[in-house]
């Protein structure tokens, strides 16, 4: 006889969370790895340029580690369905310091019937919300 296990959730449940530290070498992996070159991810000169705070985080690399929380607790990329958020505040990366992102990812609506979830995500910088309406569909494990 196997045994079930039933997990239950309830809107506002902080279902998963995570800290990442971004450095300029980060961004210049990034960079690599998408193709993304663009000079604002990697030089204070050209940031001013163009009238930035600072050498700026790549939005999909933020968006990106903005998921990786849940994809962890789900266990299972396939669990993962739309996915969408609002880039809201830039993510300046300090040349020495780097930047600090915090995660949390709190269940926003249930569907029991479909067994499915909307988890809304919350991605800070010193406090300050970066993204803005970050939301993911997932069926719950």
């Amino acid at each position: 006889m196997s045994e079930v296990i039933v997990h239950e959730y309830g809107v506002g449940d902080v279902v998963a969370q995570a800290e990442y530290t971004l450095t300029r070498d980060s961004l210049v992996r990034y960079a690599g790895a998408s193709g993304d070159f663009n000079a604002i991810h990697y030089r204070d000169d050209i940031a001013a340029e163009v009238g930035l705070p600072g050498v700026l985080a790549h939005g999909m690399l933020t968006m990106g580690l903005s998921i990786q929380p849940v994809v962890d607790w789900l266990g299972d990329p396939t669990l993962v369905g739309a996915y969408q958020v609002r880039f809201t505040r830039p993510v300046v990366v300090d040349p020495v310091d780097g930047v600090h992102l915090t995660v949390v990812a709190k269940i926003g609506q249930l569907d029991d019937e479909a067994g499915t979830a909307r988890i809304d995500l919350t991605t800070t910088v010193d406090g300050e919300t970066v993204l803005g309406k970050a939301q993911v569909r997932v069926t719950l494990p």
